[in-house]
């Protein structure tokens, strides 16, 4: 296959994580979940169980694009450097197998709640409060995979600003998330008052992140290399 041809799966694989990954976070997680309601959560999630599962097969589907993501940029930059290619891979795997074990966090609420592994001493409230340890622990999990995928970013960065196979900027873009995503897992690590500063975080992460990976999704896609 050509390096462009490689380039176009690498983008039309990145556009499949950007899209599955904000249906599941933002169009599913969000809607379901209530932040310190155990309760509310739980009637919204047996409420609307087909959409909870829909959520975490867009995360399944990002995961699976992931991995065709990896793979296609090790041949689009391995000419530019093969050990810095297969390191930004390996960080991408990584990052992958992380977020699919994470997924359990998502499965087990659904095994209490439905009453398949609910335990027999615990009352109904108890149950609820546990699946929703379950789903904080998702989120934390989540965050973990993203020091795997910043230090991704970070190389992926390197090998465009060295490459000059797509414009710099978008390098120095991800080097920017790269900076965003390792503040914010070490800061919800390190601080124990991270709420107070977790508007601040996402912020430094969301504009970069976001501007970064969809420009070179789309770049790569449309123009190749």
């Amino acid at each position: 296959m050509s390096l462009r041809s490689h380039a176009r799966i690498a983008g039309a694989g990145y556009l499949i994580i950007i899209i599955s990954g904000i249906f599941a976070e933002f169009f599913v997680r969000s809607r379901l979940l209530v932040a310190g309601d155990p309760a509310a959560t739980a009637r919204n999630i047996l409420a609307s169980e087909s959409l909870y599962r829909a959520g975490m097969a867009g995360d399944l589907v990002m995961l699976l694009a992931d991995v065709v993501v990896a793979v296609a940029l090790f041949f689009v930059f391995k000419e530019v450097s093969r050990s810095l290619a297969l390191l930004a891979a390996f960080l991408r795997l990584a990052q992958g197998a992380v977020l699919g074990a994470n997924l359990l966090n998502l499965y087990i609420p659904l095994l209490l709640l439905g009453g398949t592994a609910s335990p027999a001493a615990f009352d109904a409230a108890q149950i609820e409060a546990l699946a929703s340890v379950f789903l904080t622990a998702h989120g934390y999990g989540y965050v973990l995979g993203l020091v795997f995928f910043g230090l991704h970013c970070a190389v992926l960065g390197a090998l465009i600003v060295r490459s000059r196979l797509v414009p710099r900027i978008l390098g120095i873009l991800l080097f920017l998330a790269s900076v965003g995503y390792l503040a914010d897992t070490f800061g919800r690590t390190l601080l124990a008052n991270y709420e107070a500063y977790a508007g601040t975080f996402q912020l430094i992460v969301f504009i970069p992140a976001f501007v970064g990976e969809l420009a070179l999704a789309l770049w790569l896609l449309i123009k190749g290399v």
